[in-house]
């Protein structure tokens, strides 16, 4: 007779909290990042729950029966408090320091190396860095931005705010941003034109795209500005739509889930911060330019960025930046290897395939909002320019996900 085997009991799951405001995108993606952990893992009982840095931290965590938390911790009362809980913790943010939380975080080094590169890309032989003075990654930025530009054979110029509030959150040297407005104002009409403009991150960036706007400041022709985060709601509806460093926010909420787990069975924490590089740039309209000292060219190039969508002729360009049309095409094709009107094209192209990707509309709905007046006509060019047609280029789009990602 075969003895009984005994029964199988199944395997307790760890019990996780997650303390991560998820009203922006890189907590978003920090989320994304766990939970793919998770689903290749099935071994976590995950807790979680709608929280804000302004938030007090959860009650609930008071009296929490649990195995481990990952935590943005903004504050020392937050670190702390995380220390308090006895149980193995991992830090996704990186503002405090001493309390023995092992972090993984983004390398804000490669991070501002990649912003230098991308305008120094662009022919700008003026920098400048606005920020958030205080702030720990702002002030990291800013630091890595100007010895990457220094060590180019470039200067920097730093916006430094009349007077620095003393403040413990993210949140708070945001609000202080919009404090200084007119001084920020006074700052960005003194800097030599054209200029590359590093924002600490897309929330800066957004503000001073903003005052950029107020003050006729062409952007990006006379100041081009990129931001960090890739924050795309926010990027989208900059005017115009913001570049921005994106950084792999989905390998930092990964990696943090392996090494909490290792942790809760027993391993060591690393000695050092782990620090992922970003994954590259996106690039919008707001640094999309080639640095021009010609503000003749510059004028006409920004009036065909402003109407490519409208029924425009390049004699009427050529009239708006004073020159004659023979003049003016070929000091275009110069300086930007291209002639006017295949840079009316290019525009165009490019809407086509942001609607294309972005809304259901049809042909015919997209070529009248992008100039092409006619869908069979659009769909001859796309088809003749991009190899492919608007309907397979659609399909294409939302099978990667409005993949839209440039790496530089």
């Amino acid at each position: 007779m075969r003895p009984r085997r005994k029964r199988a009991f199944p395997k307790r799951r760890r019990r996780v909290a997650l303390i991560i405001e998820s009203s922006r995108a890189y907590g978003r993606g920090l989320f994304l990042g766990i939970a793919k952990f998770v689903r290749e893992h099935h071994e976590w009982s995950v807790q979680s729950e709608e929280w804000k840095w302004t938030d007090a931290f959860p009650v609930w965590l008071r009296n929490w029966d649990g195995d481990g938390v990952i935590a943005r911790v903004e504050t020392p009362e937050m670190a702390a408090f995380v220390r308090r809980l006895g149980m193995p913790a991992v830090d996704v943010r990186g503002s405090v320091s001493g309390f023995g939380l092992p972090l993984i975080d983004t390398d804000d080094r490669k991070v501002a190396n990649l912003a230098a590169e991308h305008l120094m890309c662009r022919g700008f032989r003026h920098y400048a860095f606005c920020g958030f003075v205080g702030a720990n990654y702002s002030d990291k930025r800013s630091h890595w931005f100007q010895e990457q530009l220094t060590l180019s054979g470039f200067s920097c110029q730093i916006f430094t705010p009349p007077m620095q509030l003393a403040e413990g959150q993210t949140t708070g040297y945001e609000r202080q941003g919009l404090l200084f407005q007119e001084d920020l104002g006074r700052w960005l009409v003194s800097l030599p034109k054209p200029i590359g403009i590093m924002a600490c991150n897309d929330i800066r960036g957004q503000q001073v795209l903003n005052l950029c706007r107020s003050l006729d400041l062409a952007v990006p022709e006379e100041v081009a500005i990129i931001g960090v985060d890739n924050d795309e709601i926010l990027c989208e509806l900059s005017d115009p739509p913001l570049s921005s460093v994106a950084p792999d926010t989905l390998r930092i909420g990964y990696d943090a889930a392996v090494l909490l787990d290792r942790m809760m069975a027993g391993g060591k924490p690393p000695a050092k911060p782990v620090l992922i590089p970003p994954r590259g740039i996106v690039t919008r309209r707001s640094t999309e330019v080639l640095a021009l000292d010609d503000h003749q060219l510059a004028v006409g190039l920004r009036f065909i960025r402003d109407h490519a969508f409208d029924p425009i002729t390049i004699k009427e360009v050529a009239k708006v930046a004073s020159m004659c049309r023979r003049v003016f095409e070929r000091r275009f094709a110069a300086k930007m290897g291209r002639s006017p009107k295949a840079e009316v094209l290019r525009l165009r192209l490019e809407k086509a395939k942001q609607l294309l990707t972005d809304t259901d509309w049809n042909l015919s709905q997209i070529a009248e909002k992008t100039g092409f007046n006619y869908g069979e006509y659009l769909h001859t060019v796309f088809t003749q320019k991009t190899g492919i047609t608007p309907g397979e280029f659609r399909r294409h789009a939302k099978m990667t996900s409005r993949g839209r990602f440039h790496l530089v």
